[in-house]
């Protein structure tokens, strides 16, 4: 059993405590020691010699006890012995301070001393310091204090977590004596450990004197657990909470050792991010994010409002802060598992707001940009709406969700070609890359959508995010009309050039049939492209007609030849009977649904005279005023004609009742309408 209360070691214990004896051959006699405000003295008959000050501790000593057992006392007051003062020794760089001291001067003493995991570090650096070997006397304090250290606390989950939140005040002496690095091990040997050895009943509570874990290494239980506690299962993040208490370099340390002893990385990366919400107070975002209203084409839809704990800008942060805080952000990104899932996107892209606002080195900003390329498609609006914390003219960071965006590709692009050896990233193949892109793309939309409202938005950078994926990631470009529609109406002072530029982003054949309707009533976009859009619409429509006209005629034709309805039905069975009660009534919801897209089709191409007459009006008045450079013939009028023929010759084949599928294919081929951009181009 690991646990510090053992007396195996002999000596009075008390949970980590060692009473450290040493016998009085000085021939000194002394009931202990008192304090007078800043000042030791020893309780003796004979009067100090020696007067050692400690950052502004005075300790009235002497110099026998001293010397005999510390080397470094002895070579001072050897030195020092032609002085003036010889009895004043300043030693104001000792570690452990005046406490340190304090019980190493009792050792010299003979005075018992209690060894804890609180003071144990610190007078093992202070022997270290003062040079209380072997050399000088059998059983000094570097031994004595190594035993306990190596026995009592390395065997305890407590006492090294404990003796390692110590150590924090004593560098470089935990270093260079291996404190640190011992300590480290043994929390993350504990840590990887079987959990059925631990009592749950002490994990994951405050460390205080009197709860530290206990360990079996058999995995039977003690005699202070109860069966009901024993039997209960420690769930796998049971050493979060202690480790979490720990500096962030000695964090790193453990964190180092228990990747090499094969902990799994979704428990590390777990581990990471629930020290970075205890250590990084603007990392966690508080409060749910008000969206928009849900209406697709509310005009008057308000922006997605955050609030972010932690101060807005680093001017509000003391410097002493940022500069710990941008340390924990660097150490943190340098010990995250490489393995793809380990940590949340959403944790990455927090942890890369707080990146670029403290101003972290450019090299881990880069990796951690990488790391959320990979698992872009996990991620969040309210977590990509990343303020733009340098000198920019943009309230977001579009440069930075452009590079975001070609990191994924980039992955997408490796995974494809060579799976599971991307960018020096241990992944595994990705399934179903599309979908990963159609996420990515409507995650954009959205974010185009909320950007756009910025006036100091320039339309180069709206027109590359929304050109950065492939045309085969958007199947609808609803949302890109959205972004479009919402950009023009925060710009109203575009030109027609750049309006028509902006709205080649889209393209009208991926258009939904409410996205359509808007358009055709939205005044803020180029008459080119409404006109765009209705032919595109009235193209479907036509489409959607013709097949229903198809299917139509080849169930009529199929049909079988009964004369009446009485003998179809003595002659078939009773399951294909209710099978044609059931296609009947398909064949009359096909038949309103042909009918409803005949009316749409009627008032389409009622907007679309409505359109040509006022088209031929403004043609009129052009030309009147300018009859010189008029011709007889332009090509918005042959386009306008071509539209128009179309349209007539569609109805009349209709009227008729013959589809035009049905026709043969030299009359298809001649009245086939072309692409509405090149003939109007």
């Amino acid at each position: 059993m690991w646990e510090s209360e053992s007396e195996a070691h002999g000596g009075r214990r008390d949970h980590g405590v060692s009473s450290l004896d040493h016998d009085n051959h000085d021939g000194l006699k002394t009931d202990g020691f008192e304090r007078r405000d800043q000042s030791w003295y020893v309780s003796s008959d004979i009067p100090s010699d020696l007067l050692v000050k400690v950052e502004g501790v005075s300790f009235h000593l002497h110099k026998y006890p001293l010397l005999s057992r510390s080397g470094k006392m002895n070579r001072i007051i050897y030195e020092s012995s032609l002085e003036m003062e010889p009895s004043l020794v300043e030693l104001d760089d000792i570690p452990g301070g005046p406490e340190a001291f304090e019980l190493a001067a009792k050792f010299c003493y003979g005075i018992a001393v209690d060894l804890t995991a609180s003071n144990i570090s610190g007078l093992r650096c202070a022997a270290e310091y003062l040079d209380m070997t072997e050399d000088l006397e059998e059983g000094n304090l570097i031994f004595k204090t190594e035993a306990f250290l190596s026995y009592v606390v390395l065997s305890s989950w407590r006492d090294s977590i404990v003796v390692l939140k110590s150590c924090e005040s004593l560098s470089p002496w935990a270093e260079n004596l291996q404190i640190v690095r011992r300590c480290s091990e043994s929390i993350a040997w504990k840590a990887c450990a079987n959990p059925r050895g631990i009592r749950w009943a002490y994990t994951g509570k405050p460390i205080k004197a009197s709860s530290s874990p206990k360990w079996n290494n058999n995995g039977g239980d003690s005699k202070e657990s109860s069966p009901s506690r024993s039997q209960q299962p420690v769930p796998p993040d049971w050493w979060f909470e202690d480790v979490s208490i720990l500096r962030i370099d000695h964090f790193v340390r453990v964190v180092t050792a228990i990747k090499v002893k094969g902990m799994r990385f979704e428990l590390i990366g777990a581990s990471i991010m629930h020290y970075a919400s205890k250590w990084l107070p603007g990392l966690t975002r508080e409060g749910p994010a008000a969206m928009a209203s849900e209406e697709p084409w509310n005009q008057g839809g308000g922006g997605l409002n955050l609030i972010v704990a932690g101060p807005a800008n680093k001017d509000d942060l003391p410097s002493f802060q940022i500069r710990e805080q941008r340390m924990v952000i660097e150490s943190l990104i340098s010990i995250i598992p490489p393995q793809k899932d380990c940590v949340s996107c959403s944790f990455l892209l927090r942890l890369l707001r707080l990146a670029n606002m403290l101003k972290v080195a450019p090299a881990l900003v880069t990796e951690l940009e990488k790391r959320v390329g990979m698992q872009l498609e996990q991620s969040s609006l309210p977590d990509l709406l990343i303020p733009s914390f340098h000198k920019s003219e943009t309230l977001y960071d579009v440069d930075l969700v452009q590079r975001l965006v070609e990191h994924f590709l980039v992955q997408e692009q490796m995974e494809s070609s060579s799976p599971g050896q991307e960018l020096g990233y241990e992944t595994n193949p990705r399934s179903g890359s599309l979908n990963a892109k159609i996420k990515v793309a409507r995650l954009l939309d959205s974010y185009l959508t909320e950007v756009s409202r910025d006036r100091n938005l320039s339309l180069t950078k709206f027109q590359v995010l929304a050109e950065a994926l492939p045309e085969s990631a958007r199947t609808c470009d609803d949302g890109l009309y959205r972004a479009v529609d919402s950009y023009l109406k925060a710009h109203p002072t575009l030109t027609e050039h750049e309006r028509k530029r902006l709205c080649r982003v889209m393209d009208c054949q991926k258009l939904s049939i409410d996205a359509c309707m808007h358009a055709a009533q939205n005044e803020r976009l180029p008459l080119r492209v409404v006109v765009q859009v209705l032919f595109s619409e009235q193209v479907k429509i036509s489409n959607a007609i013709a097949s229903s006209s198809l299917k139509e005629s080849v169930e009529s034709h199929y049909q079988p030849m009964i004369s009446t309805r009485r003998q179809l039905l003595e002659s078939t069975p009773q399951s294909f009977q209710e099978g044609w009660a059931t296609a009947k009534k398909d064949i009359n919801t096909l038949k309103f649904e042909l009918e409803s897209m005949k009316a749409k089709y009627l008032k389409l191409q009622s907007d679309m005279d409505n359109l040509q007459t006022q088209f031929e009006k403004m043609s009129s008045s052009s030309a009147t005023t300018k009859p010189s450079k008029q011709s007889s013939s332009s090509p918005w009028t042959s386009g306008w004609k071509k539209l128009s023929k179309l349209t007539k010759m569609t109805s009349e084949a209709h009227e008729i009742g013959g589809p035009m599928s049905m026709m043969p294919s030299a009359e298809q081929a001649t009245i086939r309408p072309r692409r509405w951009r090149n003939s109007i181009s």
